[in-house]
């Protein structure tokens, strides 16, 4: 009887499926770590601006017009404290944008004073605050003066797709999940079973190399599609995440998450070769994958960079699947749009299994 190189490539592949399910940490890490964050960051920076807070200083005339209308500003918001210490304790932590005093002089030809008194804390919230007074003061002047303003701005809202957080947070934590979790699960996977000699038996046995690293390859990267088909889908059934043309978009996300599983692959394997001990692997995949989520626009957009750390953060793989992952999920552009960033990946796993032909340890 033949020997059936298929059914060898099919037992290491649901033998390799079911050792994932047995460390519980790379389910948390891999899954429920992801989700967390996606509900922390997701759920916080929606809600529209906070209105500056103020403290009125004692003696201050509460019976101005300009008083009134501060009352009716949504930009604004008067605190009420029960003492002067606490209202100006609270200034100085930074915790008021200012303790304001309004001085109406009884001379009608003087201008009203509103003085304003902040502290260092408050991180320059005082002068955005007093951007808002003028305003309203002007307001008040040409309404006294029953002067008709030459300007007028009259919004007018078309319709359009809303940029929620989660649009942004969701991809970046897609690329935290499957680079992390690959690099961990390919590079430990094949240190121990080469350090146990399991892969020097079965290289000795008739099984192709090939079909060792497919097999091995294939469940992680299911185990992996698993979890991201899962984030997506409590993304946008539970948190509003845009599916610009629904299953169509789903199904490219999945595509390319695919490609770049076999990207990080191929870099778990090199660490795998490379790492002389098992704690040498943590310290390596560091190194690879903290630069990438500090720069790749993970957490935060890299335009926050100098333009030339722009430049650096687009040679890395993960800047590239990011920016992609946002185009297809919300611009609801399509794979062949992002020909740019599939190209910036695709010159990445040529260069990237090279090294693993050159490098590739079995013994």
């Amino acid at each position: 009887m033949a020997y059936s190189q298929g059914r060898a490539l099919w037992a290491i592949t649901k033998a390799s499926f079911k050792a994932i399910f047995s460390q519980p940490s790379s389910i948390f890490f891999s899954l429920l770590f992801p989700i967390v964050f996606i509900l922390i960051f997701g759920a916080f920076s929606d809600k529209p601006a906070d209105p500056f807070k103020i403290g009125i200083a004692p003696g201050s005339d509460t019976a101005s017009v300009f008083y009134d209308s501060l009352l009716a500003n949504p930009l604004v918001k008067v605190a009420r404290f029960s003492d002067t210490a606490s209202m100006y304790g609270e200034m100085r932590k930074g915790k008021l944008a200012a303790v304001m005093n309004i001085v109406t002089s009884k001379d009608s030809s003087t201008a009203t004073k509103v003085v304003l008194q902040s502290s260092e804390a408050g991180g320059g919230a005082v002068y955005r605050l007093i951007r808002s007074l003028d305003y309203q003061a002007l307001k008040i002047e040409l309404a006294d003066a029953n002067l008709k303003r030459e300007y007028q701005f009259i919004p007018e809202i078309v319709p359009g797709k809303k940029y929620r957080s989660i649009d942004f947070v969701l991809p970046g934590q897609l690329g935290f999940s499957v680079l992390f979790a690959t690099l961990f699960g390919i590079a430990f996977v094949f240190f121990n079973l080469r350090e146990q000699l399991v892969l020097k038996r079965i290289y000795a046995s008739p099984v192709k190399k090939i079909n060792i690293l497919i097999g091995i390859g294939a469940s992680r990267l299911f185990y992996q599609l698993l979890n991201v088909i899962v984030l997506i889908l409590v993304g946008h059934f539970f948190l509003n995440f845009t599916l610009v043309h629904g299953a169509v978009t789903f199904f490219e996300m999945l595509l390319l998450s695919v490609y770049m599983l076999f990207l990080l692959m191929g870099v778990g394997l090199i660490i795998s070769s490379l790492a002389k001990n098992d704690t040498m692997i943590p310290l390596m995949i560091n190194v690879f994958g903290f630069p990438q989520i500090l720069l790749s626009g993970t957490f935060f957009p890299i335009d926050v960079f100098p333009q030339w750390m722009q430049r650096l953060c687009e040679l890395l793989p993960l800047t590239q699947f990011n920016n992609a992952m946002r185009k297809i999920s919300f611009d609801g552009l399509h794979l062949y749009d992002c020909w740019r960033e599939i190209g910036f990946l695709t010159i990445w796993v040529v260069v990237i299994y090279a090294i693993v032909i050159k490098i590739m340890k079995w013994e």
